[in-house]
């Protein structure tokens, strides 16, 4: 995603070749704060208070984010009493970050994940990193893959075009998983057009329709994807999409971030945004890709409260009156 060329061609061109600068640069991804979300999406349901911890872009590699700082990422994550926890892929470090340091074995960081507690439960979708450190997965073009097979026997469901039903005080929800949308390289015969156009043209597993066509009511929908250049698809029935891969930038000055991997380039970079009344949050994430540096976009735990808008009746009853 991030290679080494792009990383420090970007911190060149902003001016962050600096000792000071470099040195916090490599420090910041052994930091993570909690960043919380308060939402009121379109036709929420007024019983309904649900509060959803995210994990996204772990990149387990020792020592950046080794078992035991994921240990320490799962003790805070349960701390924060969510209802559910939702895991948004990218959990193995890539091919260009193993350089630096020591893959974690699956078993290892996916054991790790399975402390996580929440009563409504923990889900997971798989991230293009998953996909592409197998190299036999990527000339089958088909699953099962390592991460996954991981996370399954660790007991966390994994979410490939598929929805869910739960309930949280009497109330129903739908909790939908994206199959990932950059899961396999271009095909030989087709990469000298990748190449000269300069787009991403991954080829993806994700069936966006085939995945809400099992939400069989009117009640609300969460959807999980990796990515989030799926946004401007998603319809209005979907009260909430959730995503990481962008690492906010992983290097970001002044809310600039230099290198997206997105086909949307910043639109989609990090934070809540809003379009049309649909509501997407987008991680920073916790690890990093292609060199373990963060500037400007510390690594994150994800914290959303999702409840129904609050009405002032008297303020509504003034403004009829007017």
């Amino acid at each position: 995603m991030f290679t080494r060329r792009q990383i420090l061609k970007s911190l060149a061109a902003l001016g962050f070749t600096g000792t000071a600068f470099g040195g916090y640069a490599l420090g910041e991804p052994f930091r993570q704060n909690v960043t919380s979300y308060a939402i009121s999406p379109p036709n929420w349901p007024a019983g309904l208070k649900l509060r959803l911890a995210v994990l996204a872009d772990l990149h387990a590699i020792d020592p950046w984010v080794s078992v035991n700082r994921i240990s320490g990422i799962v003790e805070e994550t349960n701390a924060l009493q969510p209802d559910a926890i939702l895991l948004l892929g990218d959990y193995v470090a890539g091919h260009q970050l193993s350089r630096f340091g020591r893959k974690v074995k699956h078993r290892d960081w996916a054991a790790a994940l399975g402390r996580l507690k929440a009563p409504l439960g923990v889900h997971a979708v798989l991230g293009n990193h998953d996909w592409w450190e197998d190299r036999a997965v990527q000339a089958r073009e088909a699953g099962p893959i390592p991460a996954q097979l991981a996370l399954t026997d660790a007991g966390i469901p994994v979410y490939e075009n598929k929805a869910v039903r739960l309930t949280k005080d009497g109330q129903p929800f739908w909790l939908a998983g994206l199959g990932d949308q950059w899961a396999f390289w271009p095909k030989p015969e087709r990469y000298q057009a990748f190449v000269k156009n300069g787009k991403v043209d991954y080829r993806g597993v994700d069936d966006l329709s085939g995945t809400l066509a099992q939400v069989t009511d009117d009640a609300p929908v969460v959807l999980m994807a990796h990515e989030p250049d799926i946004f401007p698809q998603v319809p209005a029935r979907v009260s909430l999409t959730v995503s990481g891969h962008t690492h906010g930038g992983q290097v970001r000055v002044l809310g600039y971030a230099p290198i997206v991997p997105s086909k949307f380039k910043d639109r989609y970079v990090y934070g809540h945004i809003v379009e049309q009344q649909r509501h997407l949050i987008v991680s920073g994430g916790i690890g990093c890709s292609g060199l373990p540096v963060r500037f400007g976009s510390p690594p994150e735990i994800v914290r959303i409260d999702i409840a129904a808008a609050v009405i002032d009746v008297e303020a509504h009853e003034h403004e009829e009156e007017s």
